[in-house]
């Protein structure tokens, strides 16, 4: 009996996904990667999604929604236009609609789900990664809450408002992409050169989760590498007077795994009051570097009478990001009390078929992969933010990471400064821009500075929608002093302003100005192109800042950038940042494809030229 039941169960289950599968073909004829294949709507992006803070009750909501795209000012409909894949952005391929929305449409979306019975007693949370931009979320008919910004994790308690059996759940979301308000990075309503198709709605993971009514809500490590200490400051929902919070350090070493390890070793331990500092003393402290990511795992709990409330499972490291001077010369970046010469792709993250989302998480950890592969220790993730998947594997593999803020508008009602300071104007931005702009950095920051990779913040890039400069580095010190700030990425520098000073110059490395009292980086250069036939956005129209014809031409061209490098070294830079890990959509200039399919220069001297790089840097200091 057991065999036909399991039998029986199998052959509905495989029913059930061949039906949900014919609801949703991937939309439009563009290129697509090789994960794109493995997209279902029965297993899309089914891991976890916070792997810095793991419980291992949850449930995803990813899959088949239903949706349409009418006018904002139009009531909920009654019937929908189709079915839409969650999380895939309605433009993109594999949501299966492809569909442009404008700033007068309003997105439906409307799935149903139901609440284990296991979670009986618990506090239900309704959890959404990323939806861009404003969300109006609603549960049995109830609206239960309002979002704005399309790059933060929000959530909800639902449990007053759920019931027996199917829970629906709908959503309203407003996106008008580039009116000059809302961050938006390289979106736009019509896409041309270095602007891409617009991203719209849920991008990232929906799931639900059951906590106790005291709960962990965050938590954020500060180490001190010279002294093997470790502060932890870890929130509480919930907490009553008596209450302790206990953290537990956990040996893990390099490739640590949130998810499988058992947390066996205990290494040290406290507590303390929810919402104080726990400060711990690691014995023998490790040290995280892009050449020894070794990452200590942690388990905190919330102890009621000895009882335990609550427990999670996080992660996290001893580095330091400062200012490296010896003898008082030249400014340099540094890592763990040692000038380090910072060097990586510009990252855009973007794909042909997800536009914002990666197909698969393999997908996801394969850039980064790449990229250490090809020697290089750093990624600039030039204005989007990725999942926390992405920054946990930054973590896990050992790659340094500048953050960008996405910009909420461009240059071109504002004047760009590239060779002096105090050339550029700042951008006509409106009080209510302004306003936004602290609201979503901040809430940017906030969300990623707990990952350990994260090395420098960085709050404008090349004048877009850069305004009152000083105000904003000062807010971004406030929100994080334990990291350097790049304070204008590609010009419009303010004399004595925040710690990093970061030219732009293409095709060639070259420094348009220097300064002794800065930390000197060339924060964009290269952007070498090479279009290939089948691995192409759009056949035509297609650009780098030169162009090529095969992959030993672009070779010799990066190499002879890398000897430039050298002698800029020499000079004083400390980081270099080339244009770019991918192509992206009409851009051709990406060291891989778009669809990811073809790696256009040799891999092994590709790398060799890149540590060559980072040796002469190293070479150099270590002899002054």
């Amino acid at each position: 009996m057991k065999i036909k039941l399991f039998t029986a169960i199998a052959f509905t289950l495989a029913i059930s996904g061949t039906a949900l599968a014919q609801q949703w073909v991937p939309s439009g004829d563009k290129i697509k990667t090789k994960w794109a294949e493995e997209v279902s709507p029965v297993n899309v992006h089914p891991e976890y999604p916070r792997p810095e803070m793991v419980r291992s009750d949850w449930k995803s909501l990813n899959g088949l929604w239903e949706y349409s795209v009418i006018s904002k000012s139009a009531q909920q409909p009654d019937e929908f236009q189709g079915k839409i894949l969650v999380p895939f952005a309605v433009e993109s391929s594999l949501s299966g609609v492809g569909k442009t929305v404008t700033p007068n449409d309003a997105i439906w979306y409307r799935t149903t789900f139901i609440v284990p019975s296991s979670w009986k007693g618990k506090e239900i949370m309704l959890r959404f990664e990323a939806v861009d931009w404003r969300a109006d979320v609603m549960v049995n008919g109830v609206q239960v809450g309002t979002h704005t910004g399309g790059y933060t994790h929000f959530a909800f308690d639902v449990t007053p408002y759920l019931k027996s059996g199917a829970n629906i759940l709908v959503l309203k979301v407003l996106d008008s992409t580039d009116n000059d308000f809302q961050p938006r990075g390289k979106q736009v309503l019509k896409p041309s050169g270095i602007w891409y198709t617009a991203v719209s709605g849920i991008w990232q993971s929906v799931w639900l989760e059951p906590v106790a009514k005291t709960h962990i809500t965050d938590y954020y490590a500060v180490s001190n590498v010279h002294d093997g200490t470790l502060d932890l400051n870890v929130s509480v929902c919930g907490a009553q007077e008596g209450d302790i919070v206990k953290v537990s350090v956990v040996d893990g070493g390099v490739g640590f795994s949130t998810e499988t390890d058992p947390y066996a070793k205990v290494v040290t331990e406290a507590q303390g009051l929810p919402g104080s500092t726990v400060s711990l003393t690691i014995p023998d402290a490790k040290l995280w570097s892009p050449d020894s990511p070794y990452l200590y795992g942690l388990k905190i709990q919330v102890l009621r009478g000895g009882k335990v409330l609550d427990a999670v499972k996080g992660y996290t490291s001893l580095r330091e990001v400062s200012v490296y001077q010896k003898n008082g010369n030249t400014k340099l970046l540094g890592l763990n009390g040692q000038p380090i010469f910072m060097y990586g792709p510009l990252d855009q993250g973007w794909w042909p078929d997800g536009l914002y989302t990666a197909p698969t998480d393999e997908a996801l950890k394969y850039d980064i992969v790449k990229t250490k592969d090809f020697g290089y220790n750093m990624i600039r993730k030039h204005i989007k933010v990725e999942p926390s998947r992405w920054f946990y594997y930054c973590d896990q593999l050992g790659v340094l990471v500048w953050q960008d803020m996405p910009s909420f508008g461009d240059n071109h009602l504002n004047k760009w400064g590239v060779f002096n300071y105090d050339e550029g104007t700042d951008f006509p931005a409106t009080p209510q821009a302004k306003a936004n702009y602290y609201k979503e950095w901040g809430e940017i920051m906030n969300q990623v500075k707990k990952f350990q990779c994260i090395a420098v913040w960085v709050p404008f890039n090349e004048a877009w929608s850069q305004f009152d400069t000083r105000s904003a580095i000062d807010f971004t010190r406030a929100q994080d002093p334990t990291r350097l700030i790049n304070m204008a990425s590609g010009g419009n520098w303010v004399k004595n302003c925040g710690d990093v000073l970061d030219n732009h110059h293409y095709p060639y490395p070259a420094m348009r100005l220097w300064d002794k009292d800065m930390i000197n980086v060339l924060g964009e250069y290269g952007g070498i192109g090479l279009p290939l036939e089948g691995h192409l956005w759009q056949t035509d129209r297609n650009w780098g800042y030169v162009q090529y014809k095969n992959g030993d031409e672009v070779l010799k061209e990066y190499a002879a950038f890398a000897e430039i490098l050298k002698t800029l070294i020499r000079q004083g830079c400390s980081a270099a940042v080339y244009t770019q890990t991918t192509d992206c959509e009409g851009e051709v200039n990406g060291l891989m494809t778009y669809d990811r399919k073809v790696i256009k220069m040799d891999e092994a001297k590709l790398k060799a030229a890149n540590e060559a790089v980072i040796k002469a840097f190293q070479e150099y200091h270590n002899k002054k």
